[in-house]
């Protein structure tokens, strides 16, 4: 009898595993999108065909996709015809399939719920390739540790960007809210309602700097700009907000030492030259 170790199992485990895919959650989209047209919309807005695993729904997701954009009705003729004119209907499975996808479904509401599965079940599928493509070219040794690991970074970071949670949002969702957060800044009874700057003149007109904005500081070189915002930072440290700085052009030390100069109200000049004077050293310590 021939005995076979348990790495070879597991070897076997691996080639036989299926990649990651839900036949369900694929046919509850497109019998959704079948069902309704609001639903067709959404669904395209959420998802692409590349979400889809198998050959045959990503052809039908992409016919029904094009006849949202055409706004026809979708019904069973319209995508029959979509599918007849693409020279793709025998296939997606024909007529008998598209009827089964519209009796998967009995309701449409539980399309984003679906349309999430969908796209985990696509990421675990291309963080499976770029794996693969990463663990290969590690055992082939042709590429430096250093680049490939640079490689393998960026594969998965645009994995990672590729990820859409949202489409469009209704503007009748937002507006309840929308009124809560107004009622909200009217109780507060200040007029900064964002993170304080602590200058009082640019708080006065932008209310702080507010949750999801991008702010930007431009001017010519050697105007201040570093000084102004490692101000700011410290300022909204004072009032407890929490405050991370990211400088490609300044060491972690200079920072700290112009933020430590700035708060003790010494010239970082005279400390970066050497210049400190006996008097200056219980301001650092204070500070």
């Amino acid at each position: 009898m021939t005995s076979v170790s348990p790495d070879s199992f597991s070897t076997v485990e691996q080639n036989l595993r299926s990649a990651p895919w839900s036949p369900d959650a694929e046919q509850a989209v497109l019998g959704a999108m079948l069902l309704d047209q609001d639903a067709a919309l959404r669904a395209a807005e959420l998802l692409d065909h590349s979400v889809f695993y198998k050959e045959a729904h990503r052809r039908l997701f992409r016919a029904l996709a094009a006849l949202t954009e055409q706004r026809v009705v979708i019904d069973h003729i319209t995508l029959r015809d979509e599918l007849v004119r693409r020279n793709e209907l025998e296939s997606t499975g024909g007529l008998e399939y598209i009827a089964e996808l519209a009796d998967s479904v009995a309701t449409a509401a539980n399309l984003e719920h679906h349309a999430k599965i969908l796209r985990e079940k696509s990421i675990l599928r291309r963080l499976i390739e770029a794996s693969t493509g990463i663990i290969q070219q590690a055992y082939e040794g042709r590429t430096g540790a250093n680049e490939l690991l640079d490689q393998a970074e960026g594969r998965i970071f645009r994995i990672s960007q590729e990820r859409r949670t949202d489409g469009f949002t209704r503007l009748k969702e937002r507006l309840w809210p929308a009124m809560e957060r107004i009622e909200l800044l009217h109780k507060s009874g200040t007029a900064v309602t964002g993170v304080p700057s602590g200058f009082a003149d640019l708080d006065g007109l932008t209310s702080g700097f507010q949750k999801s904005e991008l702010m930007i500081v431009a001017a010519r070189p050697s105007m201040g700009k570093t000084a102004f915002c490692l101000n700011i930072a410290t300022n909204a440290a004072h009032k407890g907000h929490g405050v991370a700085i990211f400088s490609l052009e300044m060491s972690k030390d200079s920072l700290v030492q112009r933020m430590l100069c700035a708060e003790a109200m010494i010239d970082s000049q005279a400390v970066r030259q050497g210049r400190i004077r006996d008097s200056d050293y219980p301001k650092l310590a204070r500070a």
